[in-house]
């Protein structure tokens, strides 16, 4: 069957799992509409949401926006439908989506990604906190690697050598991200302390620093910190993994976003943690150095740290109210049923 239209629940269904998805700083920055055909659905980035210098070309924007993508994917699948996506589209009459799923075909196979990975976008979180000393099996690694192939990314396990290496240049972008004081102020904009909020990081999910500093955790709160932190003692030698494209433009990005959040949920779907090491990214130098010279030319796009230990504190997620708009241009975040109320149905309930 082609040209099935989206109904409004089945709009706030997809968005509300598409906003889910992890983001720098949780800033989430996008929204969506329906397509006006009525059979998709349509992701635009949300440049009031980004972070300038820490993410000055937007790359760090379009990963979190493509992992956005890879969510609505799985959702899609959940609805019986066949996502069918364009990368950053040219379309006179929209010239501006990141990107578009055509979502007017029922489905093939009700799991297309292997394992059923839509509970798990609910149980996925960012964990900061120590992780144990035991090795992730080489099966579960290599469900990993797949995931990220199947993006057309490649997801490379770190040996020790390569591990102690991109870790050191992690701890060597913390401490420039340290020194810089406008770089920490936009840091922490996005801490959410005291009051409740709908974005941001709040204080419970901000995890302690590494005892023995192994681990060069990001330090939300400034250097010296502006609040107390504690400390306590990580793994011996982390399980640290990068995402590299063979390319270096904004479709690749979205790639890398799609292939992160992909391998993220095969790792949840096992049992595994994973939090992103960003630092060493977000300077041109030590983001060239992150890359292997043996293994030819690439992009390094993310470091993951992965392992077995506790899931992490949840981040808060904006109102599918705030974030899904109408399919006539300029209604940037307008509700669908134009009530004003975020009604999606809670992530991990059944829609098929």
């Amino acid at each position: 069957m082609t040209n099935a239209s989206l109904n409004p629940a089945d709009l706030r269904y997809l968005a509300a799992a598409a906003g889910a998805a992890p983001s720098l700083h949780n800033s989430q920055p996008w929204f969506f509409r329906p397509t006006i055909d009525g059979c998709g659905i349509a992701v635009y980035a949300d440049g009031t949401r980004a972070i300038p210098l820490t993410d000055p070309n937007g790359r760090a924007m379009h990963i979190s926006i493509g992992a956005a993508v890879f969510n609505l994917r799985v959702a899609a699948a959940q609805l019986g439908r066949e996502p069918l996506v364009t990368l950053l589209p040219h379309d006179d009459a929209d010239p501006s989506p990141t990107a578009v799923l055509d979502l007017g075909r029922f489905a093939r196979t009700p799991l297309p990604y292997g394992p059923d990975l839509y509970s798990a976008i609910a149980r996925r979180h960012s964990s900061r906190l120590p992780f144990a000393n035991r090795d992730v099996p080489e099966r579960v690694l290599g469900e990993l690697i797949a995931a990220a192939d199947a993006e057309d990314v490649v997801l490379a396990v770190l040996e020790e050598a390569d591990a102690r290496r991109v870790l050191n240049l992690t701890a060597e972008a913390e401490r420039r991200t340290a020194a810089d004081l406008a770089r920490q102020a936009e840091t922490r904009a996005w801490l959410r302390l005291e009051e409740p909020a709908a974005d941001g990081i709040p204080q419970e999910a901000l995890g302690p620093q590494d005892h023995d500093a192994r681990v060069p955790v990001r330090a939300f709160t400034g250097h010296p910190p502006s609040s107390p932190t504690t400390t306590q003692r990580f793994e011996a030698l982390p399980q640290v993994a990068t995402l590299t494209t063979h390319f270096d433009r904004p479709q690749d990005w979205l790639r890398a976003g799609q292939a992160m959040e992909r391998a993220w949920l095969v790792a949840t779907v096992h049992g595994l943690r994973v939090s992103v090491l960003h630092q060493a990214v977000e300077w041109p130098d030590t983001r060239a150095n992150l890359r292997d010279p043996q293994t030819g030319p690439g992009y390094v796009q993310m470091v993951l740290r992965m392992g077995y230990g506790p899931p992490g504190t949840p981040t808060p997620r904006r109102p599918v109210s705030e974030t899904l708009g109408t399919a006539e241009a300029g209604d940037d975040a307008t509700t669908v049923n134009g009530t004003g109320r975020d009604t999606a149905p809670p992530l991990g309930s059944n829609r098929r």
